[in-house]
């Protein structure tokens, strides 16, 4: 699979703005920017932001998302399960947050991924995601 633009993304995946959080995607990852004026960024924390743990992990759904496509054609992947999450490293504007996925396992429409999601080369973040196609 090729990169995958923005516009071309939302053919996949169902998210819009705000909550479209990824930039790029090819099968097995994906790419995001990190703004500073996002509105998880707001409240977390004003004087020093950090994105959360938490979109930290919806960046690695969304690209398992993309990844699944030619598992799932007309249907949708829905999140699942959040297993073992480490958080090594805090993410912050200006910085490209970069997954890593791939299926670990597989029982009819439900499968298990492990994710990781980086900054350059430094592991900052990973777990396993589970997800049913529905």
């Amino acid at each position: 699979m090729k990169k995958l633009t923005r516009d071309e993304i939302k053919t996949i995946m169902p998210h819009r703005e705000p909550m479209l959080l990824l930039d790029e995607a090819w099968e097995g990852g994906g790419s995001y920017t990190i703004k500073g004026d996002e509105f998880f960024l707001q409240g977390h924390f004003p004087l020093n932001p950090i994105v959360p743990g938490v979109i930290l992990c919806e960046i690695m759904a969304q690209s398992v998302c993309v990844s699944l496509q030619g598992q799932f054609e007309g249907k949708t992947a829905f999140l699942t399960g959040i297993d073992g999450i480490k958080i090594r490293s805090k993410v912050v504007p200006g910085d490209t947050f970069r997954t890593e996925v791939s299926i670990k396992k597989k029982f009819g429409t439900m499968f298990f991924l492990d994710a990781k999601g980086f900054v350059g080369e430094k592991l900052c973040v990973s777990g396993v995601l589970s997800f049913a196609v529905a």
